[in-house]
């Protein structure tokens, strides 16, 4: 199984961006899927995930409200609305899958990682 994202750029503050990640293999209907960023010098840090019916989505405490996680089991794909972006947005974002069918904001528990895909918010 492997992930794919995209949709990263370079956007002005207030902007919109919407990431996409694609999975292969049949486990994507399965798993948890989240999204983690990373700003350079510092952690990942938990951005959103949604079950695996995509029924139940939680945030991180600075998106949240801002932004919006959707996913579509038939198309593989889970997708991350960015509205009203912040400078302090900028990072590079991953994509992430986990099998636990519990609430995860950890990057501990994701096992698969997609490569990450640069979001740049200019001021």
């Amino acid at each position: 199984v492997q992930l794919q994202a995209s949709g990263g750029g370079l956007v002005q503050a207030g902007g919109s961006l919407r990431l996409s990640c694609t999975a292969s293999g049949r486990t994507f209907s399965t798993a948890t899927m989240g999204w983690f960023r990373q700003a350079p010098g510092k952690e990942h840090e938990f951005v959103a995930a949604i079950n695996w019916s995509g029924g139940y989505a939680y945030y991180g405490d600075s998106v949240s409200g801002r932004f919006t996680i959707s996913k579509d089991n038939a198309k593989n794909t889970v997708w991350l609305q960015m509205n009203s972006l912040k400078p302090e947005d900028t990072a590079v974002y991953y994509c992430a899958a986990s099998k636990s069918p519990w609430r995860t904001v950890s990057s501990g528990g994701y096992n698969l990682w997609g490569q990450g895909t640069q979001v740049t918010v200019s001021s």
